[in-house]
């Protein structure tokens, strides 16, 4: 059976948590592969809204829900989402839940440190969330981090924590704080593990049977292509490949990046951002606010105000290419409704220089201006809307010029928050 895999063609926070719900409701497994819990995926299904941040969006229907080796994770931080879930009636237990025995773990020296470095660079801060993502990863790459395996074995992590207060007690005493407190690291380890390790065990065996077996596998990516650690808007980015390709590796499964399938980009019908850096079609004015307003654009786990623009068919087509997207998930249309005029980036001008591509180099980046298409807007509302015949003409006319522009096909379209409220084009399940 066909797998798909799901990510962000912009800068996240382009309503993936509405479409993976979508589609989980029609898989066998849903994987997160990348990312913490400084990602956020808001569902709305019925009367009820779940606010998730690390569990995989198939937990709320039920389907088998696995944390892969590609994510690092906060366990108290996964605890308390789990507790909270439960109270609104999800059942989350061994046989739907899964995390990689070989995940990196987010320690809470790691979130002081994210902290610590944000407040001292001033201006030039890069946006984080504060949640320790960044200084997990580079203990990861470093050799140094604990992973979930080692929950099992605490009376050996003496050696290994040697690595790591050499490591964080240098960098924290050049910020005036004192080293890392062993024993209360290792009493905090000790009274997380068993809830963990409840949920531990080596996933890829368990995604080789799934695929075995002809399932469906969703895999659930977090963040956007843009703030992809290589190939986003540097150094304003997040610590981990976002792109459809880690798919493979952050899971484990056989048979490698052919195992990912179907790749749906989501992108909004027009641009966000939350946080720092470049933003080409930013808009600082009343239309920027009136789209965030009617896009109701806060972050799910910061809760911050997200920065507004029109589309960037620049910056979602260089997203297509690197992240190998088959069809896209166009969401939020509906937040256009009622402008007279409504507008796409098509290129970008540089010192003289027409672009048809974002540069890599930070300063050119904050030097490009858009060039700009302009389109006539419609009156009449879709929201709701659940089929072609539903949009109106210039709606239509708006959505085939992205496709043309994005040079990648319009897979489904997103009129609401509600799950039903979709038009679908090219099921991406579809073998």
């Amino acid at each position: 059976m066909a797998n798909v895999t799901v990510i962000g063609s912009q800068w996240g926070d382009e309503g993936k948590g509405k479409i993976v719900d979508w589609l989980a409701s029609r898989a066998d497994a849903v994987v997160r592969f990348q990312g913490g819990h400084n990602a956020g995926h808001t569902l709305v299904v019925g009367e009820q809204v779940y606010k998730l941040s690390l569990l995989p969006s198939g937990i709320v229907t039920g389907t088998l829900s696995i944390i892969g080796n590609g994510v690092v994770l906060d366990p108290w931080a996964l605890k308390d989402e789990i507790a909270k879930l439960r109270g609104q009636g999800v059942e989350i237990n061994a046989e739907n839940f899964a995390i990689a025995d070989n995940c990196a773990l987010i320690l809470p020296f790691h979130r002081d440190l994210d902290g610590l470095r944000e407040t001292a660079a001033g201006a030039g801060k890069i946006g984080t969330t504060g949640r320790g993502i960044g200084p997990a990863y580079e203990d990861k790459v470093g050799r140094r981090a604990l992973r979930v395996c080692d929950l099992a074995h605490l009376d050996k992590l003496d050696p290994q924590i040697d690595r790591l207060t050499a490591h964080h007690d240098a960098l924290r005493a050049g910020f005036g704080e004192p080293p890392i407190d062993r024993e209360r690291l290792k009493a905090d380890l000790a009274e997380i593990a068993d809830f963990v390790l409840e949920y531990a065990q080596p996933v890829w065996k368990r995604l080789k049977k799934v695929r075995k077996a002809g399932a469906r596998i969703l895999f659930e990516g977090a963040q956007g292509v843009l703030l992809d650690v290589d190939h986003g808007t540097y150094p304003f980015v997040t610590s981990s490949n976002t792109v459809s390709g880690t798919a493979a590796s952050g899971s484990g499964l056989a048979l490698g990046p052919s195992a990912v399938g179907f790749v749906l980009g989501i992108a909004k019908a027009y641009t966000t951002r939350v946080g720092s850096g470049p933003f080409p079609t930013e808009l600082e004015d009343e239309t920027g606010q009136r789209l965030g307003e009617r896009g109701h654009e806060f972050g799910t786990v910061t809760g911050r105000k997200r920065r507004c623009g029109w589309f960037d068919a620049v910056l979602v087509r260089q997203s297509c290419a690197v992240s190998g997207v088959t069809g896209i998930a166009l969401t939020k249309l509906d937040v256009l409704d009622g402008f007279d005029k409504v507008r796409i980036c098509t290129g970008y001008r540089l010192r003289g220089k027409i672009l048809d591509y974002f540069p890599a180099h930070a300063a050119d980046q904050a030097e490009v201006e858009p060039i700009y298409e302009e389109m006539d807007g419609w009156s009449e509302s879709t929201a709701g809307a659940r089929s072609y015949a539903d949009l109106p003409a210039q709606a239509i006319k708006y959505i085939q010029r992205v496709q043309e522009l994005i040079e990648t096909p319009i897979a489904l379209v997103s009129t609401s928050p509600e799950r039903e409220d979709t038009i679908l084009i090219r099921d991406p399940f579809s073998d």
